[in-house]
């Protein structure tokens, strides 16, 4: 066989193989397609995986059903989704907290290997709130104060490995302060206590505190993503605070399994990215505190690599370990 005939040979497979993905692509979906969650229903993952469903549904021709798997922080899901066969019809509503899961603890798979990137769908800042008893009124006020009094100022969370305990270990190591951490079982005993001003420093939910913040029953300093948030453009960031470089964010994004077809990941990704536009959806997420964001595959498989490797940086400065 001449080396002509076998450069044919070769450049006719790869040309079926492109064809056959892009007409695969064009065709899809052929079925009903499952978005898994993590999470009981009602919580932030669900409501994105509600949210943005049925707009795929619409644009795309098929069903898409939300199913939950709640347990093992969110995992039963994503082994389910890294298992099944990747063909775009079994998809993950994927938390930021799987970033942080990966960084304290060997998983049962490898995320990054055994998911593909879809597209991050949103943005969702902490607020950095303080009790208005505590004699600070921005962020550089509360370093200054914290370096004042060492080991002295508590600050509580909704659990260690959450994302507010890792956002203040963030702040603590980047703005080289001290505090003391205050675990609670949930966000919502740790906001009560915060009003109460039992731990008058938190890293919480932007859609538990600031109406307190706006009630005048705490004080709002910051919020933690890298720009400011829709929903309160009047509070700065807590890198233009006085943290520069500091970012940190409750975001939500769509996975599939490895191998799933390129063509099927973008399609899928600008549908998103479409859906997110929608003034009716954005106006409800902007509600619920989240921020869209407009994002390829490439750019969320590299982000979500970026951000294990921070919170394992953060992990191991801290010495957190899973409770």
């Amino acid at each position: 066989m001449s080396k002509c005939f076998c450069r044919m040979l070769l450049c006719a497979s790869v040309l079926a193989a492109i064809t056959s993905g892009v007409t695969y692509a064009q065709t899809y979906p052929t079925k009903t397609v499952r978005m898994l969650v993590g999470f009981s229903p009602g919580g932030g993952v669900d409501f994105m995986a509600r949210s943005v469903s049925p707009r795929l549904a619409q644009a795309l021709g098929q069903q898409f059903i939300v199913e939950n798997r709640a347990g093992a922080n969110g995992m039963i899901a994503a082994e389910i989704v890294a298992k099944s066969l990747p063909d775009g019809h079994t998809l993950l509503l994927a938390p930021g907290n799987y970033a942080f899961a990966s960084a304290m603890q060997k998983l049962p798979i490898d995320l990054t290997t055994a998911l593909a990137a879809v597209a991050k769908m949103v943005d969702s800042p902490l607020l950095v709130v303080v009790h208005p008893s505590l004699p600070v009124k921005s962020v550089k006020e509360l370093i200054a104060l914290a370096k004042s009094k060492p080991n002295s100022l508590t600050y509580g969370s909704g659990g260690t490995g959450g994302a507010g305990h890792m956002a203040t270990e963030l702040f603590k190591s980047m703005a080289k302060v001290d505090l003391l951490h205050v675990p609670f079982k949930g966000i919502s005993p740790a906001i009560t206590d915060a009003i109460a001003g039992n731990v008058p420093v938190c890293f919480c939910t932007l859609p538990s505190t600031l109406p307190q913040a706006r009630a005048g029953r705490l004080r709002a300093l910051a919020v933690t993503t890298s720009n400011r948030t829709s929903a309160a453009p009047e509070i700065p960031t807590v890198a233009e605070a006085g943290v520069p470089g500091y970012e940190m964010s409750q975001w939500y994004g769509v996975m599939a399994p490895a191998g799933t077809p390129s063509q099927i990941l973008e399609r899928l990704s600008a549908e998103i990215n479409v859906a997110l536009a929608a003034p009716d959806l954005r106006a409800s997420l902007l509600l619920a505190g989240a921020d869209p964001v407009k994002s390829s595959p490439q750019d969320f498989a590299l982000y979500f690599k970026q951000e294990i490797e921070k919170w394992t940086r953060i992990v191991k400065l801290a010495g957190i370990r899973p409770e």
